[in-house]
């Protein structure tokens, strides 16, 4: 068996502590995945162990460079070890000892682990999880074989998530960043009545709560959190520089968080877009434009029905021979369903004349209700090139991608009067109420991508 070795540093770290609950976090590409895969490799000679380690969903587990195929670079090597793929996954090695792949979507999923004893409670990914989830999963990790049941478990920052409430005595809360001193670290809690109450010792959380037998003094576990950066794997720094290129190209919150590991950073007014981050404002529209897509957000509420209406939204956005980006046009109105439908024809007939091929982008709203729409729309615009696509995750997830690109420069406005309005609305992103004009322009950028992709033209033309 060739030799594997945990990398200097973090992951000798989290693969040697004795605590109950180790949390493995950091920046992406820290090699947190990796660590969590060689740990149960300590105890594959006791015939009674029994790792599960935990996903989400299990497409996240089969996935390209998921843990099933880093699992195969490092058990494919264990003299005796057996991948069985019916699900769910797991290695079975030599002596009878066992690592399992599976997943929780939800807490509706917890029934199906009752009574089972899993001695290693791994979890890749623990912020995807719920606090429920894991304290109900806490309560399965019990073992007769002779190991003390233990949890491992890896993350990225997520301020919105239980694990940043959890480890917070690691964190720096007016930076969000890890203090380093503290990496490492091991602390002592025990839960009473869904609260967590802390100590730096056991002893502590003994004469605190009147602790006094044997069995009442095994309640108090020991944390530890141990931060990682992409820095510290220095295997994928040295076969993949360019993997911290692509980190440093997100847009500043997921920058933030995958690279440099902030568990305070949150969407926030200013951090998606800038005007002052704009390239170039055009007087004019530039000829070296391949591809237009205009990318609607429709509402159906005119101004005159009281309440506060929403708006409908329409941009026009290209991409230049020379890779960058343009927002020519921006429609922001209110109006009743069927003002809209004839603005949208409208505006369609329009843009075709000035620019004869123009991809028309539609949002499709989940339900029947919403395909019906959609393909009402697609009928009405017949002679269009137009498409209807259903949007996913969140508004600030969708508009990750066109900020990133924004925040580097790579945008160009043409001057015109709805500039200060479109910028406004940027700006304010994601806390003003409205968000039409942001919608449609990252429905606009994902679109242009997608053609990028997939527009094979060249190849038949």
């Amino acid at each position: 068996m060739p030799r594997i070795e945990p990398q200097e540093g973090t992951q000798t770290a989290f693969l040697t502590t004795p605590a109950d609950i180790c949390i493995f976090g950091g920046s992406a590409g820290g090699g947190k995945s990796y660590g969590l895969l060689l740990d149960p490799l300590r105890h594959v000679n006791n015939s009674g162990f029994r790792a599960v380690i935990f996903r989400q969903n299990y497409t996240q587990i089969n996935s390209a460079g998921g843990l099933l195929d880093e699992s195969r670079e490092i058990y494919s090597y264990v003299t005796g070890a057996e991948l069985r793929l019916s699900p769910p996954a797991r290695w079975v090695f030599k002596a009878g000892s066992t690592v399992t792949f599976s997943h929780i979507e939800g807490e509706n999923d917890l029934q199906k682990w009752m009574g089972s004893q899993i001695c290693m409670l791994g979890f890749d990914e623990l912020t995807h999880f719920s606090e429920k989830v894991f304290f109900y999963m806490l309560s399965r990790n019990r073992s007769t074989c002779g190991v003390r049941p233990y949890v491992r478990a890896t993350c990225n920052p997520d301020a919105d998530s239980f694990v940043a409430k959890f480890i917070s005595w690691w964190i720096d809360q007016d930076t969000g960043y890890p203090i380093k001193e503290r990496s490492g670290v091991l602390r002592w809690f025990i839960r009473r009545n869904e609260t967590l109450y802390w100590a730096d010792s056991p002893e502590e959380l003994w004469e605190q709560y009147n602790l006094n037998t044997d069995a009442e003094r095994q309640e108090p576990k020991s944390v530890t959190f141990i931060m990682s950066t992409l820095y510290d794997n220095r295997i994928l720094m040295e076969k993949n520089p360019e993997y911290l290129a692509n980190l440093k190209a997100l847009a500043v919150v997921e920058r933030e968080r995958l690279l440099h590991g902030n568990w305070k950073i949150k969407p926030a007014a200013g951090l998606f877009f800038q005007r002052s981050q704009v390239g170039n404002m055009l007087e004019i529209i530039p000829d070296d434009v391949t591809q237009w897509v205009r990318a609607w957000d429709l509402a159906a509420t005119s101004e005159d029905e009281g309440g506060d209406p929403a708006y409908t939204a329409g941009v026009l956005m290209g991409k230049r021979k020379n890779g960058r980006y343009i927002v020519a046009d921006v429609i922001n109105v209110r109006a009743e369903a069927s003002d809209v439908r004839k603005l949208v024809r409208l505006t369609s007939q329009t843009d075709k004349a000035r620019f004869t091929r123009v991809r028309i982008r539609l949002p499709q709203d989940p339900g029947q209700a919403g395909k019906e729409q959609a393909q009402s729309y697609i009928k009405f615009l017949s002679g269009f090139n137009v498409c209807a696509v259903p949007e996913s995750g969140s508004k600030e997830a969708r508009a990750e991608p066109m900020a990133a690109q924004w925040q580097a420069g790579n945008f160009d406005v043409v001057i015109a009067p709805w500039n200060e309005a479109y910028f406004d609305q940027l700006e304010s992103f994601p806390m003003s109420k409205y968000k039409d004009c942001v919608d449609s322009s990252t429905s606009a950028f994902a679109e242009l991508e997608l053609k990028k992709v997939f527009d094979i033209s060249p190849l038949i033309s």
